[in-house]
């Protein structure tokens, strides 16, 4: 069996022990590498080419932020999941616009990491659940604002699509879920996206939590 490839980037030895005990517990998964500062985690998402990089903002020499940015641009096919303390729309933000597919609270169970691993590396996008609508209050500018001008512009079908595409279902899983071949949810998806204006995974999470359409389902 081919095992999911972690990496851990968190500056307290305490805290990336406690990830992967989390993480090495699941048969399927395994930690490939740790790391201490921003710097060494970029070094080793290009030298280890995880299949995730499990990513704290706070980490020393180079921040989470622009550890993300600098690794998605030099392997646009890595995955981070932002892991942080804060709760607030501000660093929220900033992971997304690095590029992060997911943001977890450390303060969050043990299967919520699990889950959110998974939906990342499956190619969704995740959102600890502890993060409310109002945490995206004050988005309401570039593609999210345009985006709210054309949402009355969505089929049903279309909408139900970025739905669940922003809530971190796969392609595959959101074809299982409204019955559609997974072509036809791609098609649905572009469509939306060209529709919205929006540009990346980034813009439709956050056009999504704005809507409140992460709130529930």
């Amino acid at each position: 069996m081919t095992k999911l490839r972690v990496l851990l980037a968190d500056d307290h030895a305490l805290v990336r022990e406690g990830l992967k005990s989390v993480v090495s517990a699941e048969p399927d998964m395994e930690v490939v590498g740790e790391a201490a500062d921003g710097e060494t985690a970029c070094h080793l998402g290009v030298q280890l080419k995880p299949d995730i990089v499990v990513m704290d903002l706070g980490l020393p020499k180079l921040s989470g932020v622009k550890a993300t940015a600098w690794l998605l641009g030099t392997r646009p096919t890595a995955k981070v999941l932002a892991l942080s303390a804060h709760d607030d729309r501000g660093y929220l933000q900033e992971a997304i616009k690095a590029g992060a597919a997911g943001y977890i609270l450390k303060r969050s169970a043990a299967s919520e990491l699990i889950h959110a691993i998974r939906t990342v590396v499956a190619g969704g996008s995740y959102l600890d659940p502890a993060l409310t609508r109002e945490a995206f209050s004050g988005f309401a500018r570039t593609s999210g604002r345009k985006g709210a001008e054309l949402d009355g512009e969505l089929t049903a079908r279309e909408t139900e699509v970025v739905r669940l595409v922003a809530h971190g279902y796969s392609n595959r899983e959101v074809g299982a879920q409204l019955d559609i071949g997974i072509k036809t949810v791609e098609t649905h998806r572009a469509h939306a996206m060209e529709k919205l204006r929006l540009t990346g995974r980034a813009d439709l999470v956050r056009y999504a939590a704005h809507r409140g359409w992460l709130d529930n389902l």
